[in-house]
């Protein structure tokens, strides 16, 4: 049987298989890099600038635009000491995000194909750039014109003190929601590479993308215009972005007598 094989029909994966606990063990070996990359961070930013800076740093949006003399309040005993800590946390793991994401891809590296390789780690750095400067987006662009809004429409009898909790939680969906935005172009490449869409099929769906993007951005932002205008323009754009690098990177066809010579 093995006179007829020709060298090309050859797994380049053969004898690289592995036990289930040689699996185990190498995630297990993998999660703790991934976290030791995370506490050491979170150790760095401990130490400088602190938590509490984090926190003043991250609530800058909405302080600058509350009342003059308003501040934020706390409603639990222990918020002024775990929200500060999970902000450190939080900055951490972004901090950290590369080496997390290498030790994801060093772990299925094995089990993929030569060219599998080459387009996993250009995916995976450009989906942490891609979410981080979704973040950063948010942080910087969206922040100020949702609070500025927000507080217009406060009336003059309310005094407005938001609870740091409250900001967390709303910080942090915020932050999540526009870095998965900002992997439209990442997702559309992948769906085009492995033959699930095509480009033309992807023209043809965008008037129904524009919509699913006002959609999604009213589900999760808040209900305010601007926070929805400000993340569904950017998704539809980025799809647009998707288009075009999917139509530049797309998996050329493989040619006739290449694909018959496979077949046989």
């Amino acid at each position: 049987m093995s006179a007829n094989k020709g060298p090309d029909d050859d797994d380049e994966l053969a004898g690289t298989e592995q036990p289930f606990v040689s699996h185990l063990i190498e995630l297990r070996d993998r999660l703790i890099r991934a976290l030791v990359a995370v506490g050491i961070a979170f150790g760095a930013l401990s130490l400088w600038p602190g938590p509490g800076a984090l926190y003043d740093l991250l609530a800058l949006p909405l302080v600058a635009n509350l009342p003059e003399g308003a501040t934020m309040i706390a409603t639990s005993v222990i918020s002024p000491f775990l929200v500060p800590l999970k902000i450190t946390l939080l900055a951490g793991f972004l901090l950290a995000l590369p080496v997390v994401l290498y030790q994801v891809w060093a772990f299925i590296a094995p089990g993929l194909y030569s060219h599998e390789k080459r387009l996993v780690l250009p995916l995976v750095v450009s989906s942490t750039l891609l979410f981080f400067a979704g973040v950063a987006f948010c942080y910087f662009f969206v922040f100020g014109g949702v609070f500025k809004f927000i507080q217009s429409f406060a009336p003059k009898s309310i005094t407005a003190a938001p609870d740091i909790e409250a900001y967390l939680g709303f910080v942090m969906n915020m932050f999540i929601a526009f870095g998965l935005a900002f992997e439209v172009p990442v997702a559309v490449m992948v769906l085009v590479r492995m033959g699930v869409v095509t480009v033309d099929k992807l023209r043809q769906f965008r008037g129904y993308f524009i919509v699913l993007s006002f959609i999604v951005a009213a589900i999760i932002t808040p209900p305010d215009v601007v926070s929805q205008l400000a993340l569904a323009i950017p998704m539809c754009l980025l799809y647009e972005a998707g288009i075009v690098a999917a139509q530049l990177f797309a998996k050329k066809p493989a040619p006739a007598g290449q694909a018959s010579d496979g077949a046989g």
